[in-house]
């Protein structure tokens, strides 16, 4: 059975900083590519950073240059270090691990076969 663990989400004001963490147990396919969705009340869900097995990354354009995403292969595991947070960023976070790289989608649930996500964890961030 496939488990995402994630830590690190919590409140920060505006300008300061957060990371989170997201391991993945359970895995029956080799070379994961993982990453971090969000979703805002009223908002669509959005791919916020995902990294490939090969290291290759994608940023969505709110936050480039303000996050940065890291992967552990041997540990399954995903970090997303978050700078400059702003208002907007404050969203639930989910982790998401799949064999094939990560595709926008509309609602933050897996969406097609092992696509598997973690439980979410809130970052909110005040002016």
């Amino acid at each position: 059975q496939v488990q995402l663990v994630e830590s690190g989400g919590g409140s920060v004001q505006a300008g300061g900083s957060l990371g989170l963490s997201c391991t993945a147990s359970g895995i029956s396919f080799a070379d994961p590519d993982m990453g971090w969705y969000r979703q805002a009340p009223g908002n669509e869900c959005e791919l916020v950073s995902a990294i490939e097995d090969s290291g290759r990354t994608y940023y969505a354009d709110s936050v480039k240059g303000r996050f940065t995403i890291s992967q552990d292969n041997a540990k399954n595991m995903v970090y997303l270090q978050m700078n400059s947070l702003k208002p907007e960023d404050t969203a639930v976070y989910y982790c998401v691990v799949d064999p094939h790289p990560l595709v926008a989608t509309m609602l933050c649930r897996p969406h097609r076969a092992n696509n598997y996500w973690g439980q979410g964890t809130q970052v909110t961030v005040s002016s």
